[in-house]
């Protein structure tokens, strides 16, 4: 698929007039989280709400970050997510969490970032696109034939000398 960058702003949701952008996030299906540079998250405001959270890096590495809350802007798309406080050293990358709270996928022929449709809920049968679906109140009585079992079994005990 490759690499590629978006820009994201990155919004206060206690006080929404202090904000950020981040002119080049790296796109990481891969990564759970999404890892800003702690100064910008200190300048829009965000505070760290967990500390010593434990990260476990590509490479095996343990490593312990704080961890914030964000409204995280993508051109048109929106979400609230939590985003880790990265230092020196650390990559910056929008992670999957919130890719799919933005309700967006990769394209990865156009390396862009497209809508991705109808957000999928659970439901008791297959959508039908369309039509009207009716879920009965109680599933029907299936008939099952009732199977006997022999269960006792006979042990003989051998006295070894």
């Amino acid at each position: 698929m490759g690499l590629f960058y978006v820009g994201c702003k990155i919004v206060n949701p206690a006080e929404t007039s202090r904000s950020a952008t981040v002119p080049r996030l790296l796109l990481d299906t891969g990564a759970e989280a999404t890892w800003v540079d702690g100064a910008v998250l200190s300048r829009a405001g965000i505070q760290p709400r967990k500390k010593d959270m434990q990260f476990q890096m590509a490479n095996g590495q343990i490593i312990t970050r704080s961890v914030g809350y964000a409204i995280l802007k993508v051109d048109r798309a929106e979400t609230i997510d939590e985003v880790v406080f990265a230092r020196r050293g650390d990559m910056q990358l929008l992670g999957a969490r919130a890719l799919e709270g933005l309700n967006l996928k990769v394209d990865s022929r156009t390396k862009k970032l497209v809508a991705a449709g109808p957000v999928v809920v659970a439901v008791a049968v297959p959508p039908l696109f369309g039509k009207l679906v009716r879920v009965p109140a109680h599933p029907p009585k299936s008939r099952q034939k009732k199977i006997k079992l022999n269960l006792t079994r006979k042990v003989s005990l051998k006295q070894t000398k």
